[in-house]
């Protein structure tokens, strides 16, 4: 048995160890070893269990962060697995890619010199020992209900709710315009941060609990919202958001200046195995190349390491604020610091260089003004401080907006915001069609993993709950 709590005065914070720069560069493996367990239980022992837990209130998911640490610290993994899991549907991969720095771990109450329980590394350690001692079951109903739901967009949200919905025994249906379940965690995030075999082995799983998948299904082509509202008992909307925030600057259009989701997914295909002819041309492709990101996020970040394992001779990222205020993990702008990325900060993109191509950047320095209504200091450029990073690959890293759901789906009562995302009641999480609900991104924005979690699993306590109060009522007329 692991000694008591409060272990934080005697043991340092120690995160698994990380390959070192110069090998991971080479490949797009995962660069984060895994606890021994006996690291495991030390770190985990470090935590305070104070009566408040800030990590916990901070978690989007509200989990059970001191009791699933102090199962940890005693040796106790399967009791340990079935807290954490009990709150999260993914906690796997929560802990490899959720921002720790900004949530739980940002938060840990543990006074400053001390350093924070390293929360998101013990979380993997849990379930990736979960899913080595068969623990981790599919999602088997104690009892089959008629009832249908179909669920539209294969991403953390959707996947959340069709898990939460097959437990209680719904025939739940999920359908995806692409050819394998994850979405952005599939076609988004790297393999150095997120192995694929962690989202596939979760789909492999939802199928033998009776969820039924159908991919390479564009909703309002190969079949309408009507048809699956005709189909289903309940809708539930969770496509995430995939169309690039775009920068209206003079050569936009030139050759070689690329969005960040097209860059990723073509990397993240070839790395599957699929032939991804965009990349095999180089046009998606960073080997022997400048390159130039633009863009501080998560997003950014990926984009600059992948091109970095890609092979590019330079890799630049150009962000209009500093460091501090980055809105992407520091974690990250960390690793990609270690990798030889290039950071100019307080540079704001002017234009893309180049006949037919392009060649370069040109950039002015900016300086931090006051803060706006947001918060948020504004930025304005230096007069005359011009200059040019020259690239044969510039990409867009500035973030995501919804794509217009309403035509694709050729659904002109599904109401949207002023910002394009799905407006819905936020007490029921249902649109304004009846028995058609959304969560996640296409409803908050572009947001996190978690987030999206949160979402679907709340959006499946709300689909349940109507689902059965009309059959109920249906039941009764007759």
């Amino acid at each position: 048995m692991a000694e008591r709590m409060l272990q934080f005065v005697r043991l340092q914070q120690q995160t698994p160890d990380k390959r070192p720069a110069s090998a991971r560069r080479e490949d797009f493996d995962e660069i984060y070893a895994r606890f021994d367990p006996e690291r495991a239980k030390q770190q985990a022992s470090r935590c305070s269990q104070c009566g408040v837990p800030f990590c916990q209130v901070h978690c989007p998911l509200q989990n059970n962060i001191p009791d699933w640490l102090k199962l940890t610290a005693e040796g106790r993994m399967e009791e340990a697995y079935e807290v954490a899991a009990a709150t999260n549907t993914f906690p796997e991969i929560c802990g490899r890619v959720c921002p720790q720095d900004r949530l739980c771990e940002g938060n840990c109450v543990i006074e400053k010199g001390f350093e924070s329980v390293t929360i998101g590394s013990v979380e993997k350690y849990i379930v990736d020992t979960a899913w080595e001692n068969g623990w981790v079951k599919p999602p088997t109903p104690s009892r089959e209900l008629p009832h249908s739901v179909g669920i539209i967009g294969a991403g953390p949200a959707g996947l959340a709710a069709a898990e939460r919905l097959r437990v209680q025994g719904f025939q739940v249906h999920v359908y995806d315009r692409y050819d394998r379940v994850g979405g952005l965690m599939i076609y988004g995030i790297p393999n150095f941060k997120l192995e694929k075999e962690v989202v596939l082995r979760r789909w492999e799983q939802y199928a033998a609990g009776g969820i039924h998948f159908h991919m390479n299904t564009a909703v309002g082509q190969d079949v309408t919202l009507a048809e699956l509202r005709e189909r289903h008992d309940a809708i539930f909307i969770a496509t995430g958001v995939y169309k690039a925030r775009d920068v209206e600057l003079p050569g936009a259009d030139l050759a070689g200046v690329v969005p960040a989701l097209d860059y990723l997914t073509a990397s993240n295909r070839q790395n599957l195995g699929d032939t991804v002819p965009e990349y095999e041309n180089g046009a998606l492709n960073a080997a022997g190349r400048e390159v130039v990101v633009i863009g501080g996020g998560d997003t950014a970040m990926d984009c600059v390491r992948t091109a970095i394992r890609q092979g590019a001779e330079l890799v630049t990222c150009l962000y209009r604020r500093d460091k501090a205020n980055m809105p992407g993990s520091m974690r990250e702008v960390h690793n990609a610091e270690e990798e030889g990325v290039r950071f100019l900060w307080l540079s704001a993109p002017e234009a893309f260089l180049g006949a037919g191509s392009v060649t370069g950047v040109r950039a002015a320095k900016m300086h931090l003004g006051l803060p706006d209504a947001t918060g948020r200091q504004q930025v304005a450029p230096i007069e005359g401080s011009h200059f040019v990073v020259p690239g044969s690959l510039v990409i867009k890293a500035l973030g995501f907006d919804p794509e217009e759901l309403p035509v694709m789906f050729n659904e002109p009562a599904l109401a949207v915001t002023r910002w394009g995302t799905l407006k819905v009641n936020h007490r029921t999480m249902m649109t304004d069609l009846p028995g058609v609900f959304a969560g996640g991104d296409i409803v908050r924005g572009a947001s996190l993993v978690v987030w999206g979690i949160r979402d679907g699993r709340d959006a499946a306590e709300q689909i349940a709950q109507y689902v059965l109060a009309k059959a109920s009522l249906q039941q009764a007329a007759e």
